[in-house]
C-alpha cells in the first residue's frame, strides 16, 4: 500500500518559514486549547517541561563516560548505546526529505483529561519540528480498534487540532485510486491506517516493514512504550531506511532509564509493588548493585516474607517463587541491601468488605484479606526515605483485594511528593503508580514518570531493548584531537573497516606530513591496532572502535584540519546485500564522505576517495552508492573507464596481500571531489 507515497510526497515540499532556530525553545512552556467534538479526547498541555535532573541532554551521555580510549560504545549502560537523536541529526538534512514517525498512541490519542502531564509533549514536538524543517512526514502508529471515536479518520481531525496541522489519513485503498492521490498532493503530514489492523506488525514482517517504509528516507522512533517489543514499525522498517533516529519524547525516556543505573546518588531506594515475582526475579541482579534499602509493598512483599521466615497466610504465598525470592533474600545479604517490608496491613473481612480492620503482618487472621498498606508500614517507610537521596517507585501498592475506604497508596505518593521538595531524585515508573503520584505533584516536586513500566522491567533485567538497538548508533563525544595527533592540523586520511590496521599503519611511517585514522567496528583489532601505535611511537596515527555507518560524521566534523583522503577496501561482502541493514556503506554514510572532503584537497600524491574489494558486484556497488548520492561533486581519477589495476598507493592491506597472492583480481577505483560546486 505504500509503495506510491514516494510518488505522492515527492515534488511537494511544503516550507513553514517559521522553523524553530534552535533546539532548547522546545522546551519552553506552551500550552494548546481545543475545543470542539474532539475536546473529549483530552485538554492537551502542549510543551514539555525541562528535563528534570537529566541536565542538557546533548551532554548527558558524554557525561557518563570517561575513557582514555575512544570506542563509540563506550557510553553503553545496562545494554543500552548512545544512540542517534533527533536532537543530534543536522537540521538541514531534513528538508525535502520524507520522514516516517513512529509515535506512540498512548500519548497522542488519549481519551482521558491529563493536564498536568506536559513532558509527554515532546512527542509532539518530535512532529512539529519535522514539519517546521521541511520534511515530509508520515505518522505511524497503532491504537484500540475497539474504540469507536478512535477511527483512523477521526484520529486524523484529532491529532490536527493536537499539532495545528492537517492532518490526512492514508487508508490502503487511496492508492488504488490516482484521483485520491491527487488530492493529497498539497499536504505534508500524513497518517497511515491503524496499524492495529495489521497482523504483520506484531509479526515482525520483513515484507510488511519493506512496504511500510517505501519510499521513506528517514524513520523516527518516538514510541518508546514499545521499544522492548519487536514491531514491524519499529524494528522491522530499520533495514530500509537509510537514517533511522529517536525523537525528542523517546530520547527523554531513555535518558531517565539511563538515570535509573546511576548509582552515584546515594541513598539510592528502590521500593517495589505489584506481583509476579517469579518474571521480575532477574531484575534484582541488577537493582542489589545499585541500591542500599528494597523497599517492598503489593503482593511481592508477601514472598519476601515468607523467604525471611515471617508467618503469613498460605493462600498468599506463590509457589512458583519461593526459590526465586530465597534467592532475592540471600542476594540482599551479599550486597548488604536492607529489606524493609509492611508490618501491618488494612485487612477486610471475607464475608463483609465493609468491615476493615488492622493486623500485624505475622498475624492476619484466616477470615481476613490485606487490601493495602497499614499505618505502622507507612511511618517505617517514611522514616527510612527521609535521609534517601534517590527513590525509584516501581510496581502498584495493589493487592488481590482492595477497599475505597483506605489510601494507603496515596499517602506513599504524599511523601514521595514531600522527599521531592528537599531535593530528593525521584523517578516513579508504571501506569498505576503515577497516576498517584501525579495528583499529589507539587510544583516543586523532583519526580520523573515513566509510565510504561514493562520496559523498565526488561531493562532492569539487563536484556537489550529491541527498539532502542535497532536505532543508529551515535557518538557519544567528541575526540580530544591534540591529545592524539603531535599535530592535529595536519591533513587527514580515514580508513573506513580499517581492520588489523596495516595498510593505515604502514601509510603513517611513510607520510609524517598527514595525520591517519581507522574507524573499525571490532573493538578487540582497535585494541591490538591502538597498542601497535604505540609500539612504533607514532604520533600521527589513532585508532576507533566504531560503526562508522552513523558515527562518521559526528567524529569527523570536529577534526581541526581537513579531510583530504577517506578509504573503503574490501568490505564484508555479507554486509553489502540490499537488504541487510547494517551494511558499511549506506546513504548517510556516502554523503557525510562527500560532505567532509576538502574539495581538489589533493596533499602531495593523496586523492580523496579510494575503494577497492576483491568482490566485483561489491565494488560496483560502492561505485553507484558515491555516483547516486555524491551530490554532483565526484568525478572518477586517472580517466577511469575500467577498474585501476594497480594500488596507486603502493601499500597494501592484509586481505589485498592475500588476495593477490592468489592470483585474484582487485576491484579498484579513485574519485576526487571538485572544488567548482559550493558547500552545503
Amino acid at each position: 500500500m505504500m509503495g506510491h507515497l514516494v510518488n505522492l510526497l515527492h515534488g511537494t515540499v511544503l516550507f513553514n518559514q517559521l522553523c524553530f532556530n534552535d533546539l532548547p525553545k522546545l522546551f519552553k512552556q506552551k500550552r494548546y486549547a481545543h475545543t470542539g467534538k474532539f475536546a473529549k479526547f483530552l485538554e492537551f498541555n502542549g510543551a514539555p517541561l525541562p528535563l528534570q535532573g537529566s541536565g542538557d541532554l546533548t551532554n548527558h551521555a558524554a557525561n557518563l563516560i570517561n575513557h582514555k580510549i575512544y570506542f563509540s560504545n563506550g557510553g553503553e549502560l545496562n545494554g543500552i548505546p548512545h544512540i542517534q537523536t533527533l536532537r543530534e541529526f543536522p537540521r538541514e538534512e531534513l528538508f525535502g526529505k520524507v520522514v516516517m514517525v513512529r509515535f506512540d498512541s498512548n500519548i497522542l490519542v488519549k481519551r482521558e483529561c491529563d493536564r498536568k502531564n506536559q513532558s509527554d509533549s515532546n512527542a509532539v514536538y518530535t512532529i512539529k519540528y519535522l514539519h517546521k524543517s521541511g520534511a515530509k512526514v508520515i505518522l505511524v502508529s497503532d491504537w484500540n480498534m475497539n474504540t469507536p471515536e478512535l477511527h483512523t479518520d477521526s484520529v486524523t481531525d484529532f491529532l490536527s487540532e493536537v499539532l495545528q496541522t492537517q492532518i490526512v489519513p492514508l487508508h490502503a485503498n487511496y492508492f488504488k485510486k490516482q484521483a485520491k492521490m491527487n488530492s493529497l498532493e498539497k499536504e505534508n503530514i500524513h497518517l497511515l491506517e491503524n496499524l492495529s489492523n495489521f497482523k504483520e506488525e506484531v509479526a515482525n514482517s520483513l515484507e510488511f516493514a519493506r512496504i511500510l517504509s517505501s519510499g521513506v528516507d528517514i524513520f523516527v522512533n518516538d514510541s518508546f512504550s514499545n521499544c522492548h517489543k519487536v514491531l514491524a514499525s519499529t524494528v522491522g522498517v530499520t533495514r530500509f531506511c537509510y537514517t533511522c533516529i529517536a525523537g525528542f519524547h523517546f530520547e527523554e525516556r531513555l535518558d531517565l532509564l539511563k538515570n535509573l543505573a546511576e548509582a552515584s546518588t546515594k541513598p539510592y531506594v528502590a521500593i517495589i509493588g505489584g506481583g509476579n515475582l517469579y518474571d521480575k526475579a532477574a531484575s534484582f541482579q541488577f537493582l542489589a548493585s545499585r541500591c542500599q534499602v528494597f523497599v517492598f509493598v503489593g503482593m511481592m512483599s508477601f514472598q519476601i516474607m515468607h523467604a525471611l521466615g515471617v508467618s503469613i497466610p498460605c493462600d498468599l504465598v506463590d509457589g512458583q517463587a519461593v526459590n526465586e525470592a530465597l534467592d532475592i533474600v540471600r542476594l540482599a545479604q551479599d550486597k548488604n541491601v536492607q529489606i524493609l517490608y509492611p508490618k501491618d496491613f488494612w485487612c477486610q473481612k471475607k464475608c463483609n468488605p465493609k468491615q476493615l480492620q488492622v493486623f500485624p503482618s505475622h498475624g492476619i487472621l484466616d477470615d481476613w484479606v490485606p487490601v493495602d498498606l497499614g499505618p505502622v508500614s507507612l511511618d517505617e517507610i517514611d522514616s527510612t526515605l527521609t535521609n534517601c537521596k534517590k527513590i525509584m517507585w516501581i510496581g502498584p501498592v495493589q493487592f488481590v483485594y482492595s477497599s475505597v475506604y483506605t489510601n494507603g497508596a496515596s499517602k506513599l505518593a504524599r511523601i514521595l511528593d514531600k522527599l521531592g521538595q528537599n531535593n530528593c531524585e525521584i523517578t516513579v515508573v508504571g501506569t498505576a503508580a503515577s497516576k498517584l503520584v501525579r495528583p499529589e505533584k507539587s510544583s516543586l516536586s523532583f519526580i520523573n514518570i515513566i509510565e510504561n513500566a514493562s520496559v523498565v522491567w526488561e531493562f532492569l533485567k539487563g536484556r537489550k531493548l529491541p527498539g532502542v538497538m535497532a536505532v543508529d548508533r551515535g557518538y557519544p563525544f567528541e575526540i580530544n584531537w591534540s591529545s592524539i595527533y603531535s599535530d592535529p592540523a595536519q591533513p587527514l586520511v580515514v580508513d573506513i573497516g580499517s581492520g588489523n590496521g596495516l595498510f593505515l599503519l604502514e601509510m603513517a611511517r611513510r607520510r609524517q606530513d598527514l595525520n591517519f585514522l581507522g574507524l573499525e567496528i571490532n573493538e578487540k583489532l582497535v585494541l591490538r591496532c591502538l597498542d601497535s601505535i604505540h609500539q612504533y611511537g607514532l604520533k600521527n596515527g589513532y585508532f576507533v572502535a566504531t560503526n562508522a555507518t552513523s558515527t562518521f560524521r559526528s567524529i569527523i566534523s570536529t577534526y581541526p584540519g581537513d579531510l583530504v583522503l577517506v578509504s573503503i577496501q574490501c568490505p564484508n561482502p555479507d554486509f553489502n546485500k540490499p537488504e541487510h541493514r547494517w551494511r558499511m556503506l549506506q546513504r548517510s554514510l556516502t554523503e557525510a564522505v562527500v560532505d567532509l572532503l576538502a574539495p581538489n584537497g589533493k596533499t602531495m600524491d593523496i586523492d580523496q576517495i579510494y575503494l577497492q574489494s576483491d568482490v566485483e558486484a561489491v565494488a560496483i556497488r560502492m561505485k553507484e552508492q558515491f555516483f547516486r548520492h555524491g551530490k554532483g561533486k565526484l568525478d572518477l581519477e586517472y580517466g577511469q573507464s575500467e577498474w585501476l589495476e594497480e594500488n596507486p598507493f603502493g601499500v597494501r592491506s592484509d586481505w589485498e596481500k592475500h588476495v593477490l597472492e592468489r592470483r585474484a583480481p582487485m576491484y579498484r577505483m579513485m574519485f576526487s571531489k571538485s572544488s567548482g560546486i559550493g558547500e552545503v
